[in-house]
């Protein structure tokens, strides 16, 4: 199916500046912060972007967040600890982008609104005869109030209400990226977090994304369940290690490879206990071939296979991982910042460029991305009082 022009390429305003707000599931600490100039269709300039640590009780909050997350698993009332920490995570992100924009000379009157992801602590993929349920954090009018601008949130609520997988987002972003720099269905963005999705065109003008299995999250897990750190640095764990080639056919055998897009997961949904049994080592190199091997599964799924992945998120600065991806996938592998990209920016570019199509009413999930009948716009406005 090609989509209506009007769903994905008709701008309904001029470029405006937005900012976009990402936590991945991963939980590496950090605030996810990119300013964004854009009309969303597309980019007209990229602005500011950093890194903003979690203070570290904020850190343990959400880490007991999602814990409690897999115990309530959306039955009976929510955990106590969800309110204490979308409070927490809404206005330490509101904090980091008042801060950016002073350190930027960027007036927050300026912004036109802020695309706000919040912290996904639970998500459940539809099934043939019951709805999915997902749970973001984050407190949209809180964040309003505190900057005095609107916030674009809850951005998967609709699209998972209507059917939809509410996973992943990002395909009319990674569309707009790669019609910057001019290529066709030959390539894809694969974006690895703690979870890997891709989002690719077909030469005739279909738009497909899903999410294609564990990135760094299991890898990360494994490592912390060690007390060996937060994660492998440079695949160096992985790197020392041998894959134990029959454990692996065993975990590919997983039905998920083989059911046909759209689909989504959850960070718990492949898990470090994979790789029991291993050496420290060895677990590592497991668990970063699975990943690897995977995307292979993946593309296999898709009308044509594309023969090069530009590569955003965490995971592309793992060579080793980098390096599973393209022998066990078959395919050239390319950090997305060789292309003047911001690799660690992208997905939150991502929710400023989703909050400017929500202003325009343009739709940001479809039929072959998060599978909903018909593209829909999603995410709720938050005005400050």
């Amino acid at each position: 199916m090609t989509y209506p022009a009007k769903d994905i390429t008709t701008a309904q305003m001029p470029p405006q500046w937005f900012a976009g707000l990402m936590t991945g599931t991963v939980l590496d600490g950090n605030i996810d912060l990119a300013f964004l100039r854009t009309d969303g269709v597309e980019i007209t300039e990229f602005g500011a972007f950093e890194l903003i640590p979690y203070p570290q009780d904020i850190c343990d909050l959400l880490a007991r967040a999602l814990d409690a997350a897999l115990v309530w698993n959306f039955t009976g009332p929510e955990p106590a600890v969800f309110a204490e920490a979308e409070m927490r995570l809404t206005l330490a992100q509101a904090d980091a982008v008042a801060s950016l924009a002073t350190k930027q000379g960027l007036p927050l009157s300026s912004l036109a609104a802020i695309g706000f992801h919040g912290q996904t602590v639970l998500h459940r993929a539809p099934t043939a005869d019951k709805n999915g349920c997902t749970r973001q954090l984050g407190d949209g009018k809180l964040m309003a109030n505190h900057l005095h601008r609107p916030v674009v949130f809850d951005l998967r609520g609709d699209d998972v209400a209507a059917g939809g997988h509410g996973a992943p987002l990002c395909a009319s972003y990674h569309a707009a990226l790669l019609e910057r720099v001019g290529v066709g269905a030959d390539a894809a963005i694969l974006n690895m977090g703690g979870v890997a999705n891709l989002s690719w065109r077909s030469a005739d003008g279909r738009l497909i994304a899903f999410d294609m299995g564990p990135a760094n999250a299991p890898i990360n897990d494994w490592v912390k369940s060690l007390g060996l750190g937060e994660m492998d640095h440079g695949g160096a764990l992985a790197q020392a290690g041998q894959v134990d080639e029959t454990k692996l056919a065993r975990l590919l055998d997983h039905p998920y490879f083989t059911k046909p897009f759209p689909k989504s997961l959850d960070r718990f949904d492949f898990q470090a206990a994979m790789a029991s049994g291993c050496s420290p080592e060895d677990g590592a190199a497991l668990l970063t071939a699975f990943a690897g091997a995977a995307v292979g599964r993946g593309l296999d799924l898709l009308p044509s296979r594309p023969s090069r992945l530009f590569v955003s998120g965490g995971g592309r600065r793992n060579p080793v991982l980098m390096n599973e991806v393209a022998t066990r996938a078959g395919v050239s592998v390319q950090n997305a910042d060789d292309l003047g990209w911001r690799g660690d920016a992208v997905e939150a570019e991502c929710f400023a460029f989703l909050a400017a199509r929500r202003l325009s009413d343009l739709a940001i999930s479809f039929p072959e991305t998060t599978g909903v009948h018909a593209p829909m716009t999603g995410g709720r406005i938050a005005l400050p009082d």
